[in-house]
């Protein structure tokens, strides 16, 4: 889990969390209500969090904006792409 929990990995959670609670809200406000004095907004909030726990949990996975740092302190793979480092000589 090299690169998580760094600086930058932080940064990048808190933005994806901020953007994915926003999308949370608007989706809620969308299906629920057709005037805003008919928005729950307990619910709204409710649904933003909730999704913003989410992005949470799968950016522990991994961020490609974050590069992650090699065992030895240079720079490791940045994008899965990177693992299909194939050589075909032909």
């Amino acid at each position: 889990m090299n690169g998580v929990f760094t600086k930058d990995w932080w940064i990048a959670v808190a933005v994806r969390m901020i953007k994915t609670f926003a999308e949370g809200c608007l989706a809620v406000i969308g299906s629920q209500a057709a005037f805003i004095h008919e928005v729950n907004w307990l619910m709204v909030l409710s649904g933003g969090a909730l999704a913003a726990v989410v992005s949470f949990l799968l950016a522990l996975k991994g961020l490609p904006e974050v590069p992650t740092t090699a065992p030895d302190g240079g720079e490791g793979k940045r994008y899965k792409e990177d693992d299909d480092e194939r050589t075909d000589k032909a």
